[in-house]
Formats: C-alpha cells, structure tokens, sequence
C-alpha cells in the first residue's frame, strides 16, 4: 500500500510532501498519486515519538498511590496489587496505554510487565511498534530464577509466535535488588542468543546503589560490569546516580540510557540523571515516561519539556538541554536506543510519522517548529499518527476508544476496589 502527505511542514523548515510505500518512507519533497492521500496543510509532519522505558499496562493503576517514597510506593500499594493482575487484565491495561500512546504521538515503545503475550496482542491489534520484556523478579532466589527463566523463554516465544515485525520480545530484569547474580547472567545469555534487548532498572535512587554496595562491595554498575552483562543491546532506565566513570563504562560497552525526568523528579530520586556527561562521552540517550502509575501521563510531550526544564534548573545554565536536544532524545534518540531505521524523515526510514496541528493556540505563531515542540505542544496538538505505514489516527479519531475505554475502566475498578 502506498500514502502521500501532501504539503506539510517539515523539521527542517520546508513545506514537502512525503511518499510512503508500504512500512518506508520512498520520497521527500514532491506530490505523487498514492492508494491514501493525507492533505497536511497547516499541519507539521514529525517523527513519531519513541518511549524507551514504559510499564504500560500500569495505566491501570494512574493515581492509585501517588506522592508516596518508592520503596514504600512499590511494597506497601503497587507489588501487591500486582499480585492480583489477570493476563485479561494485561491485555485492556495495555490498550488503555496504547490509545493514549497514540493519542499523544508515540509510535513506538520500550516495555517491561507481567502477562506479556497478551500485552503483545494488544499492541498487535492497536497497530504501534513495541519491544516486550517480561518482567523477571526471583527475588535473588537463584534456584526460583531456573524456573522463572524457563516461564520467561516460553513467554517469549508467544510473543515471537505472533509473527508481527511491529512486536519484538526482549529480556527484562528488573533490577540488581530484584534479580539473582545468575539470573542476570542467564538472562543475558538468552537476549545474546535470541538477538534481543536486555531491559534492566539502573541506579534509580541513592538507596539502590548505597545497598549494592553493602551487598555485593559494588553500584550497580559495577556489578553488572563484573558479571558481564553490559553490551550495546542493554537499555538502561533511570541511571540518576551515574558518576563520570560509571558513564565511561556505559559508553565503552555501547549500553543505552532511557532518561525517565518526570517519574524520576516525581518520585524525588534526589538528583538529575548526569545527561550532559553522557552526551560527552557519546552515549545514546532517550527518553521514557516510566509507567503511568509513576508519571502519571505516558505523553512523551510532557517529558520532553520536563527533560529540558529539569537539566536547566539543576545546572542553572539556560543552554543546557536545548530544544533541538531533546527532541533528538525522544525521536532518533529512542530509535537507535532500539535497533531502528526511524526517528527522521528520511527516504530508507520507517513511515512512523505523526502531524501536529499547527492551528492549535499554543503552536501559534510558529517561528520555531521544533521549539514549539519541547516547550509549548502537549499530546492534545497530534492530529494524526501514522506507524508502519498505516494511519492509526486521524483527526484525532482512533477506531474503538469508547469500548477500550469502558473496559479498562471496568478493569481497573475490580483491580483495585474502586469506582
């Protein structure tokens, strides 16, 4: 199938068409007849946003325990609902989290949750890109992560069983107060095997690397370090407590960062995540949202301009993670902390595109598209979303919200007790 977008503002500053055969972008700049024809005047054409760090089926549970410390946040109210979560109720939370996703301009997303081939089923049907991990917790058992590797693997495997090239499994520790040594080597094992993504929580909170090093003589980079596990397939989300020869280890290994500023300025980890040094050691950055139940949003808008405030204020200079930056860190950023040819327009890259209203008050006037973007855009302005070459939403109309919707909710409610 072919799709033409007719007439839009592009990043650079040109108005262009963009031709599209089946999941590629084929052409940038003149008109040509195609099977669907999108008319983008007064509209901007931008690369579809790229979460790389989502528990998105905690949708269900946005604003069930908010303004709490994460350990108690995690122990006392999350793990143990948690415990009652039904692959049913996987499957609605992730469309909820899929339906805003698009809502709001993602067009691909980094996850790791429980129930994960039905999460996978989710995202197949709503039509977004995903890398799926089920999320691995032994509880430092050794002996429960030999079975749990072998529930994971047969997990995984349904995921793979769907034959979706937007649906790709990945590996998904928790993290080093989560997870056994072996099993964290074991996982690895498996990701190197399979050509997967190792999805890992790193250094979040001062606890958790003051704790590592009272359990194991080491942070947590360290740690993975000495097990062998870094490499350029590992997303690292958080990294807030980083310091300089940590990022040297990251970039020397090609590990890649999931910078998550709202949850982590939410749940008050106390300090920024070190971007400017990782950009100076040339690490791949992006950005994640972390799971609606810590953000509570899953719009990347909202964290690119929280991204870009929060470096400011804590380096008090005003340059520091400037518009241009961080819009990178959610676009190619994302793309290349995940494998994929995207996150520009750009003939050979894949159709993940979304159009911003240009009419909207707040993208009014335009003298900087990119600008308006991080600082003044939310969600809201996204009028369409387009991902692997098909429209998933236009004029804001995405097919089955209203059941998705009532569902979620209902699911929710049994969830958690509530309304």
């Amino acid at each position: 199938m072919s799709l033409a977008i007719h007439d839009a503002l592009l990043p650079d500053g040109r108005t262009a068409s963009v031709y599209v055969e089946d999941d590629r972008i084929t052409e940038v700049g003149r008109r040509r007849d195609a099977d669907v024809t999108i008319d983008a005047r007064g509209k901007a054409l931008l690369p579809g946003l790229v979460n790389t760090h989502t528990h998105a089926a905690m949708a269900l549970l946005r604003g069930y325990a908010d303004d709490m410390a994460l350990h108690d946040w995690l122990t006392e109210k999350i793990w143990p609902v948690e415990g009652r979560l039904t692959p049913d109720a996987i499957y609605w939370g992730t469309k909820l989290a899929c339906l805003e996703m698009i809502k709001t301009g993602t067009t691909c997303f980094n996850d790791m949750y429980f129930h994960m081939d039905r999460a996978a089923q989710a995202v197949h049907e709503m039509g977004l890109r995903a890398f799926l991990s089920e999320g691995f917790i032994d509880l430092l058992d050794a002996k429960r992560g030999e079975t749990l590797l072998k529930q994971n693997e047969a997990i995984l495997d349904k995921i793979a069983a769907i034959e979706s090239k937007r649906v790709v499994p990945a590996v998904g520790p928790h993290a080093i107060y989560t997870v056994s040594t072996e099993s964290l080597r074991a996982l690895k094992d498996l990701a190197d095997a399979r050509g997967y993504l190792y999805h890992i929580h790193v250094s979040e909170t001062k606890q958790e690397v003051e704790d590592a090093k009272d359990d194991h003589g080491k942070t947590p980079v360290q740690l993975l370090e000495s097990l062998g596990v870094l490499g350029p397939n590992v997303v690292a989300a958080h990294c807030v407590w980083l310091d300089d020869a940590e990022v040297r280890t990251f970039a020397q290994r090609g590990v890649k960062v999931a910078h998550c500023p709202v949850s982590n300025m939410k749940l008050a980890v106390n300090r920024a995540m070190p971007l400017e040094v990782m950009r100076a050691a040339g690490l791949t950055v992006s950005l994640g949202t972390d799971g609606p139940a810590s953000n509570n949003s899953l719009d990347m808008f909202q964290t690119m301009k929280t991204a870009a405030l929060l470096h400011k204020f804590a380096t008090g200079e005003p340059t520091a993670a400037a518009a241009r930056t961080v819009f990178d860190l959610a676009t190619i950023g994302g793309a290349r902390a995940l494998g994929l040819p995207a996150g520009e327009i750009a003939v050979g890259t894949l159709a993940d595109l979304i159009l911003l209203d240009l009419h909207r008050p707040e993208l009014t006037p335009s003298h900087d598209l990119i600008s308006n973007a991080v600082y003044a855009a939310t969600g809201d302005c996204v009028d369409t979303v387009i991902c692997d070459g098909r429209v998933l939403m236009e004029h804001r109309k995405v097919p089955g919200e209203a059941e998705i919707l009532k569902r979620a909710a209902k699911v929710a409610g049994d969830l958690v007790g509530g309304p």
